[in-house]
């Protein structure tokens, strides 16, 4: 595919809108590879709660930027925006389309607008946050935040430690907030064309039960006993990023014998909720998202056929690509 032709596809939307279903549904049409937009599918282990891709479906629709991690590793932003364009130059290498597909905002905000140049860790100024964290707690220091940058602090969980720490360390070494240096940032020159949607669902009441059901779903097949496989690690802490992703947080707690599983279950399911609140605030601060009601059938299917014609072949010329 020449960089004339080269097309890139980007679906991002809140937790439980039914980015994947969809993203299915267009690999079924057109020679499609799928690059996970997701923080919590980096890791390895982590695949009932992050929603990971069964198998089967791996084997049927090729995905990238997955299970690159250990769970007591770090993964960074920058690291994201190096995989995924890679992965991007290799798929269309392959006479394919890339479809980049998830739920975290902070990745896509990178990739699409520029990687911010912000100053290095500071082992001492972190050591005081960690300590001040101890005595106040993190949400205390959440509310600092909100003070020096509001638009960070409404993007950031009140319980997130690393986000958090990060956000105060560059303000305090910069002067300035780590919003303005991101807003700073400058785009990549880029040899391909991005074409992007959203999933906004119009009716939240519906997106929250959804969210309820699917938790369910996960509990089912086994999503406890996941967390209790990395507990047993032995290797990892509630501090870990990985432990830190909704759900895993909360059964955490509970396989660690700090709450009970009704309560575990929900405090995950309210998290999950304003988790796609905040997803949500990311997508409704860009204008350049192209909005599609989820829940719409008829905007869905006009939508899948706009996708189709705008990758220059019917559906019926292309099921024999190679994958």
């Amino acid at each position: 595919m020449g960089s004339e032709s080269a097309l890139v596809l980007a679906l991002a939307g809140p937790t439980g809108s039914g980015k994947s279903e969809l993203a299915l549904q267009l690999a079924a049409e057109l020679p499609i590879d799928i690059i996970s937009v997701d923080a919590t599918q980096i890791y390895r282990g982590l695949d009932i709660g992050s929603a990971k891709p069964a198998p089967s479906v791996q084997a049927a629709v090729r995905h990238h930027v997955i299970n690159l991690r250990e769970p007591h590793e770090r993964y960074s932003v920058g690291e994201f925006v190096r995989d995924a364009e890679a992965a991007i130059h290799d798929i269309h290498r392959r006479g394919r389309i890339p479809l980049l597909v998830g739920g975290t905002m902070l990745y896509f905000r990178a990739w699409l607008d520029g990687l911010a140049v912000l100053p290095g860790a500071d082992p001492a100024l972190r050591a005081e946050l960690d300590a001040r964290a101890s005595q106040v707690g993190w949400p205390a220091l959440h509310a600092e935040l909100a003070s020096v940058d509001s638009v960070a602090a409404a993007r950031i969980h009140p319980n997130d430690a690393q986000r958090i720490q990060r956000a105060l360390e560059v303000q305090r070494l910069t002067g300035r907030s780590l919003s303005e240096l991101i807003a700073a940032a400058v785009p990549a020159t880029r040899d391909y064309t991005i074409v992007r949607w959203a999933l906004v669902p119009q009716d939240r009441t519906a997106l929250h039960a959804r969210i309820e059901k699917r938790f369910s779903a996960m509990m089912e097949q086994g999503f406890l006993e996941e967390v209790r496989q990395l507990v047993a690690r032995g290797d990892l802490t509630a501090r870990h990023a990985s432990m830190r992703a909704v759900g895993y947080r909360q059964l955490w707690l509970h396989a660690r014998g700090e709450i009970t599983l009704q309560a575990a279950c929900e405090q995950a399911v309210a998290a999950t909720r304003q988790l796609a609140k905040r997803q949500l605030t990311w997508i409704n601060a860009d204008a350049a998202w192209r909005r599609l009601d989820p829940t719409d059938s008829v905007a869905v299917a006009n939508w899948r056929q706009h996708v189709v014609e705008i990758a220059g072949k019917p559906a019926f010329a292309i099921v024999n690509c190679p994958p």
